[in-house]
């Protein structure tokens, strides 16, 4: 089945935000199998919207349209895609009832009369009921072509999608669709491919995609069957042989589970507390810690010490090793570790100290140059790398790959038994 996205909004088209909903909506629809081979953005504008419509459905077995289903005079996706495909519209008294319900629960009691649009729905749709806005998402369906219309806040689209419009895809598959996702992190991109070359060459069924992400590289292992357990025993053998080629660098094989879910468990596993001590990063290691739910189980204290007064202030650096070293040194890194894991009384703390630019590198100390080290029960790893990019991508990947070093030294210690994040395990 061939699917084909539009995104709705001349806020698209103008740059104000990013489309995001394309992104999410691609990969999903390459989860279920479906074949895209065009997207298209276009603006708030009729006849051009209408134009979009009638090539996409032309071409197209499944057209999802995001965005133009609010209140507003300029939201016209329902109407322009029910003029083309043929559909009178109607007021649905179910989902003006659920407007009402909303705006009743809601701070703004006020309903606007323009509000009342959203309850007008082509004659003979599918409505999808909407729990977090009032614009209802809607399946249209005529002469073997279906079109899927979705408000465009991601709040709303996401769940919307997930909830009912996958299950719906789903059943117009002949087969069904089932993948699994490895992540893998301290390998690159072309590492991981050209390790696995041998497997990728041969793939006829299951398939491997490789996804680059920062200092992260993601592999979607895809199986078609008649049934889910068919497919995954197609899957497991190859999911296997994967995990054991890159070891430790594997973190997880689910994907919803992020590097920084797999420390917390891996801390919460072996009843370790952690903290950081950041300089060039700034809290970004901090900040992806505490985006896990349970993470105050284990992190205890952030320690952001920028310049040379903090980390020997509170984190008891020598200033004979910021005067013989400086402060980007494996040394200055190590005492960072050391000092903070006993400033805050924590098994284990890992620290950051480098060069993200733009200015301030030499010869000797490039843009780019980083120390981490991870202090655990007392003892000190020290890694050196050097980044490549902006600024931001620099402290970006020092971030990620402070993580995996925390990861990795939790592992060196305990075993690696259980370090891969999996069904069994998270």
């Amino acid at each position: 089945m061939v699917a084909e996205l539009i995104s709705v909004g001349t806020e698209l088209l103008m740059g104000n935000i990013v489309n995001t909903n394309a992104q999410y909506l691609a990969e999903k629809c390459a989860q279920l199998g479906l074949s895209m081979y065009h997207q298209t953005v276009v603006g708030d504008n009729p006849d051009r919207l209408a134009d979009a419509v009638r090539t996409a459905l032309n071409r197209s077995d499944l057209v999802i349209l995001t965005g133009g289903l609010g209140p507003t005079e300029d939201d016209l996706t329902k109407e322009i895609c029910a003029q083309v495909m043929g559909f009178a519209l109607e007021e649905d008294p179910h989902t003006r009832a659920r407007i009402q319900a909303y705006f009743e629960n809601n701070i703004y009691k006020t309903i606007s009369q323009n509000n009342w649009k959203q309850a007008v729905v082509p004659v003979g749709a599918r409505v999808l009921d909407n729990d977090n806005g009032t614009a209802p998402g809607l399946i249209l369906e005529k002469d073997g072509k279906a079109a899927v219309l979705l408000p465009g806040p991601p709040g709303e689209l996401h769940p919307l999608f997930e909830q009912q419009v996958m299950p719906y895809l789903q059943n117009l598959q002949p087969e069904r669709i089932v993948s699994r996702m490895i992540k893998i992190c301290g390998v690159g991109e072309s590492q991981v491919e050209d390790r696995l070359l041998d497997l990728i060459d041969a793939q006829t069924d299951p398939t491997i995609a490789t996804y680059a992400k920062t200092a992260e590289v993601h592999l979607r292992i895809t199986a078609k069957a008649s049934g889910e357990e068919e497919a995954l025993a197609r899957i497991r053998p190859v999911e296997e042989e994967i995990k054991r080629r890159f070891g430790q660098a594997v973190f997880t094989d689910r994907e919803e589970v992020t590097l920084e879910d797999a420390v917390v468990r891996l801390l919460k596993q072996h009843g370790l507390t952690v903290s950081t001590a950041e300089s060039c990063t700034g809290g970004l290691v901090s900040a992806r810690l505490v985006n896990v739910a349970g993470a105050s189980e284990v992190f205890q204290e952030g320690f952001v010490t920028y310049s040379n007064e903090a980390k020997q202030r509170v984190l008891g650096v020598k200033e004979e090793t910021l005067r013989q070293y400086g402060a980007v040194s494996r040394e200055t890194a190590e005492e960072m570790a050391a000092g903070g894991a006993a400033a805050a009384g924590t098994s284990a703390c890992v620290a950051i100290t480098g060069l993200a630019g733009p200015g301030g590198g030499s010869p000797e100390k490039p843009v780019g140059l980083v120390y981490m080290a991870c202090c655990l029960n007392g003892q000190v790893t020290v890694q050196k790398y050097q980044f490549k990019g902006n600024r931001s991508k620099i402290r970006e990947q020092s971030a990620v790959r402070a993580l995996d070093l925390l990861r990795r030294t939790i592992l060196d210690a305990y075993g690696a038994d259980a370090g891969i994040a999996s069904d069994a395990t998270v």
